[in-house]
């Protein structure tokens, strides 16, 4: 089984919260406000856009967003933070459409045009470098590389995402080898590649640039998304098999000399991507070992965190390794805890159902699953009711499984532009018709 995760771009950093609470002043889910304040201001907007199910996007709000060594650049920007599941932020999503949470915007608010687009986590040092290339860019001041590198960025924030590529690709083929932003421009390469559909080309640049990111805490992200990359490819691609075991490679020397700047949940991905490069081998008795090892990195992480909230990010890795291993049950008590702790998120319930449903325990996965349904809002209400289907099938119930596909596309059909998805749409409605009458 494939296992979910997504791409190199949940990053739970470890890093210490300020003990002061938030450090920037974010603007919450108001894009006019900011943007007239960041107009009366002469300054660009920094955009941080997130889910409620993204624990990426919690863990940059716990632990980046607080830190104290941020308090300077409070005033550089105007800091707008937008709930992607709102329908309220809709209007936000088609000027500035997310493919992956989460996605971090700089924005020149005379022209409205994305500078920087970013997507994924980032540690303080990350965002440092990547809220000054935003600056440089909304002052005119790239030169050289830098220059080329703005260009990239306007591209990708376009979705014009092969021109980004080949962008990116110049400013990293002229990079100088100490240029800060190199990092970041093969992160973006990276994605830009994926979402131009061109896989190889992907799993080649990770590779390419290992050597030069190998001492850096990019490191981990950049070999995760170039391992997914690699094992996407066909299996009689000619290059395959070298770009798999190379780039697996890299990942086991991640791991095995993790260094404390290294985001924990990027390992985290490292570790079910190699799951996946063992399964694709045919080799169950090394995946069933990755899936321990990971699940015990996990629960130490998890041990660690200073607060319920930080805790509650690995819950939904943790549920993910624990499904795998077909132990379903380890995942009830942390799940039970987040929702004692978080009562009004969806978020346990939503995946107390799936662990239930994974324990064969049926009538309390659709207790969950109710419980998470009256919580829930915006697109997650699908991938709920989604779930709740599957669940009514197996407990056997064909009529209750069709009710709630067809809950689910009218939910879908109901988003307004920005969150709404006719390829969603469609994929749905093939399920309901697959579904037994």
């Amino acid at each position: 089984m494939k296992l979910a995760r997504s791409i190199g771009l949940l990053t739970l950093l470890a890093l210490p919260a300020s003990a002061g609470g938030p450090v920037l002043p974010f603007v919450e889910d108001d894009y006019a406000k900011a943007l007239s304040q960041a107009v009366e201001r002469h300054v660009p907007i920094f955009v941080d856009a997130w889910a409620p199910w993204c624990h990426t996007c919690r863990s940059m709000q716990a632990f980046v967003f607080t830190d104290a060594s941020l308090a300077p650049r409070a005033r550089q920007f105007v800091w707008l933070s937008i709930n992607t599941e709102k329908k309220s932020n809709a209007a936000f999503l088609t000027k500035y459409p997310v493919e992956a949470w989460p996605t971090l915007f700089v924005v020149d608010p005379n022209t409205e045009t994305a500078l920087v687009r970013f997507a994924g986590g980032a540690t303080v040092t990350e965002l440092g470098k990547l809220l000054d290339d935003g600056r440089r860019a909304a002052e005119g001041q790239e030169k050289g590389v830098d220059e080329i590198l703005a260009k990239a960025d306007l591209l990708y924030g376009e979705k014009k995402n092969v021109e980004a590529a080949a962008a990116y690709r110049k400013a990293l083929a002229k990079a100088p080898a100490d240029w800060p932003s190199y990092p970041r421009a093969v992160q973006s390469l990276l994605f830009a590649s994926r979402r131009a559909g061109d896989r190889k080309g992907c799993a080649e640049a990770a590779r390419d640039a290992f050597p030069r990111l190998r001492n850096l805490p990019s490191a981990a992200d950049v070999t995760a998304s170039g391992l997914d990359c690699a094992l996407s490819l066909k299996p009689d691609d000619p290059g395959r098999p070298a770009l798999v075991g190379a780039l697996a490679a890299d990942a086991r020397e991640v791991i095995g000399r993790r260094s404390a700047d290294v985001a924990a949940d990027d390992i985290s991905s490292l570790y079910g991507s190699l799951a996946d490069e063992r399964e694709a081998a045919g080799d169950e008795a090394g995946r069933h070992q990755i899936l321990v090892d990971w699940a015990s990195f996990l629960e130490a992480e998890a041990a660690r965190a200073a607060t319920p909230e930080a805790r509650t990010v690995f819950d939904s890795h943790r549920l993910e390794v624990y499904l795998a291993l077909g132990q379903a049950e380890r995942a009830i008590p942390m799940l039970k805890q987040s929702e004692k702790d978080f009562p009004d998120d969806y978020n346990p319930p939503a995946r107390l159902a799936l662990a239930y449903e994974g324990m064969k325990e049926y009538e309390r996965a659709l207790m969950a699953s109710d419980s998470a349904l009256h919580r829930a809002y915006g697109p997650r209400m699908i991938q709920i009711l989604t779930a709740r289907s599957r669940i009514c099938l197996e407990k056997g119930d064909r009529l209750s499984a069709r009710i709630a596909m067809e809950e689910a596309i009218r939910n879908a059909e109901a988003l307004p532009p920005g969150q709404r998805s006719d390829a969603q749409i469609a994929s749905l409605q093939k399920r309901l018709e697959e579904l037994p009458q």
